[in-house]
Formats: C-alpha cells, structure tokens, sequence
C-alpha cells in the first residue's frame, strides 16, 4: 500500500514540476512580446526582430504572401514602416498561449498600432521555439 502512496506522490510532484515549468515558459514569451512591444513603438525594428529565430528557415505569413526568412522579414518591415509615423505604438492582447511541444507554444492574439495616420489592427497566431536557451519567434502569420 505504501508503494501505492509513493506511486501517486511522485504522479503528483511531477505534475506540479510540469505545470510550474509550463508557467515559467509563458512568462518568458511573454517578457520577449513585451520587449517587442516597447522596440517598436520606439521605432526600433531592428529590436523588435530580436524576438524572432535569425535564421533563413524563419517563417512570416501575411497579407502579401509567405516572407522567409529573417533578413527579409526585416527589410519588409523596413520598407512597409519607414518612419515612427507609420510604425506608431504598438500593443498586444494575448488571446491563447498553448504548448505544442517540448520547448514549443503557440501565441494567438491581436496587435493594434496607434498611429497619426490611422490605427491599424489585426490578429496574429505566431510559433515560439526554445533555441539555445531563449524563445524565438519561428513562425507568424498576421493579418
């Protein structure tokens, strides 16, 4: 009976462990969103790339069709947000943050952009991956 007892005890402190990690990865997309937010609104796009996977294999899919990879993700964002006035301030409203994997979630949400010429809005459902040892942005699709 006692090996019963030990059983579920060991059940249960793994479900805590797996739950307190699961929270603290949540926090930490949620930290690297939060920087996002702050580097764009400052016009800082290059600071707002930090939270994505420097990489050729990143993923963005939006209104014009898939981008791959980093650079060029960046150099749209360059072209399509010249100056703070187009770029203006952003905000996020968290929707969903769902794990799908070891070391991967899911963020469902909406952005909104205050700006001189006109907010704009829209949703997005982007993919973060641990990679060595930090999250990163793999996958975007907004709209």
């Amino acid at each position: 009976m006692k090996y019963v007892f030990l059983f579920f005890g060991l059940l249960l402190f793994i479900n805590v462990q797996s739950q307190s990690k699961e929270a603290d990865d949540k926090l930490a997309i949620l930290k690297v969103m939060k920087q996002q937010e702050v580097a764009w609104s400052n016009h800082d796009l290059e600071g707002f790339m930090q939270g994505y996977w420097q990489s050729d294999s990143l993923k963005f899919y939006g209104s014009r069709g898939l981008t791959r990879g980093w650079q060029q993700t960046l150099d749209n964002y360059k072209k399509g947000y010249p100056t703070k006035k187009e770029s203006g301030t952003l905000s996020f409203t968290i929707d969903d943050i769902s794990k799908v994997a070891e070391d991967s979630y899911w963020v469902m949400g909406q952005y909104h952009l205050k700006r001189e010429m006109g907010d704009a809005n829209g949703v997005f459902f982007i993919i973060f991956k641990k990679i060595d040892g930090e999250w990163k942005i793999v996958a975007d699709m907004s709209c």
